[in-house]
């Protein structure tokens, strides 16, 4: 059966240029994806975040491409945000950034400021208290870790947009019903049982490769993984031990599989809501024993032991994560480079706290703006490098060729402390 999408008079007016070319452009986009996907009409979204930022991933012709839409007279109609650049914007010189770079990068900053876009440059909207969902909001993101967030964690409604489709869809204030937005979409496909402790950001983040390879594109339903997260916060836009911990999960299932929503039974809304009406009758089983294959790959080059940077903060690091780095780093000094890399709202608020003066004082930067996958790293003669984070573990040594060392936060930090990358200790970090 053939469905016909139908357009509002205002939409059909878009469509047909009346509000200029830049919005009937826009127009055009949204309403041939809603086609393709057997959309039957567009919903108004609350909020649009828009990934391909740096210029590393635009190139001269990206760049040129938001220009000529500035030009054209396009801005957007609702809140819409950016993700990471290539650079702080702010100390681009201090960061050791090309010149070159780092002119190309404003430019195509300009474009989308141009357009009404608030250069936040995080993948973490969600913990800005201005932009953070709310359950049954409809968005249009673009950032495959935060629509994860925004479906699973809040239970907020959004695909995984492209970047010129997100643009578009900020543009007109509107996105194509289809997919996630419908609920039909949004039931689970597989069911995963988890018989080893799931502790740490790290642990989450390998049993996130392990369960992304496995699903693919499909919506997990974690049947017990509620047993190890402590409960949800009620301000979210902090982060927590839970939000953290899930903050990693939806990065690494974005990032190895390609997931925008998963459940945990008894604990994220819908399942709450729904319990396990929420399983499709024909979903597969899967059965995660051990994270064993999931640290093999994500600590990639076990040779290395001398390390060029440490990266804590992909998703963005949270206020809680923050609190935490400053606590450990407490009068310490650093003997490598430790890049704490957060949005701008969450630095503002730590250094209210006195968190950011710690980490500066051991030695350590917290970045803002950017983050080890999308900066040039290379030419700041980085080699190898440390994280605890599994989606940074799985992009770093495509996007930025470099070896990878991958560990709790507490291995992270020691290895800033030392330089050096040591296995793990005998004391089991609970972050």
């Amino acid at each position: 059966m053939t469905v016909t999408l139908q357009l509002t008079p205002e939409e059909q007016a878009m469509l047909e240029g009346a509000e200029g070319p830049g919005v009937q452009k826009a127009m055009e986009i949204v309403v041939t994806l809603g086609r393709i996907y057997g959309a039957v009409d567009l919903v108004p979204v609350r909020h649009v975040q828009i990934a391909g930022v740096s210029y590393k991933n635009l190139g001269e012709a990206g760049v040129a491409f938001l220009h000529a839409w500035a030009e054209s007279g396009a801005r957007v109609r609702v809140p819409t945000t950016l993700n990471p650049a290539g650079m702080e914007l702010d100390r681009w010189q201090a960061m050791g950034i090309d010149p070159a770079f780092a002119q190309a990068q404003m430019k195509a900053v300009q474009a989308f400021m141009k357009m009404g876009i608030t250069p936040t440059m995080s993948c973490t909207p969600y913990l800005f208290p201005p932009y953070a969902p709310h359950g049954g909001d409809h968005l249009a993101w673009a950032e495959s870790s935060a629509v994860a967030w925004a479906n699973s964690v809040v239970g907020a409604y959004t695909n995984r947009e492209g970047g010129p489709s997100a643009l578009a869809a900020a543009i007109v204030g509107r996105t194509a019903r289809y997919g996630y937005h419908l609920p039909e979409y949004r039931r689970a496909t597989h069911v995963v049982e988890v018989r080893c402790p799931v502790r740490t950001i790290a642990d989450f983040g390998a049993l996130s490769y392990m369960v992304g390879k496995r699903v693919g594109a499909g919506v997990p339903w974690f049947a017990d993984l509620a047993a190890w997260l402590p409960p949800l916060p009620e301000d979210l836009t902090q982060g927590g031990a839970a939000g953290d911990r899930l903050k990693t999960l939806g990065a690494g299932l974005a990032a190895y599989g390609a997931v925008a929503l998963y459940h945990v039974a008894g604990y994220t809304p819908e399942a709450r809501d729904l319990g396990e009406r929420l399983i499709l009758p024909q979903a597969s089983r899967v059965i995660i024993d051990s994270l064993d294959e999931g640290y093999q790959v994500m600590d990639a080059d076990p040779e290395v032991t001398e390390i060029d940077l440490v990266t804590i903060g992909c998703p963005h690091a949270s206020l809680s994560e923050l609190r935490y780095i400053a606590q450990q780093l407490q009068g310490k000094n650093l003997a490598t480079r430790l890049w704490v890399t957060t949005g701008r709202m969450t630095r503002e608020r730590a250094q209210k706290e006195g968190l950011v003066a710690i980490i500066e004082a051991a030695g350590g930067e917290v970045v803002a703006d950017t983050c080890a996958v999308v900066a040039p790293v290379r030419s700041l003669g980085i080699r190898t490098m440390a994280t605890n984070a599994g989606k940074m573990a799985n992009y770093a040594p495509m996007h930025s060729h470099v070896k990878m060392r991958y560990g709790d936060i507490d291995q992270c930090l020691d290895a800033a402390i030392t330089g050096r990358w040591r296995e793990k200790s005998s004391v089991i970090s609970d972050r």
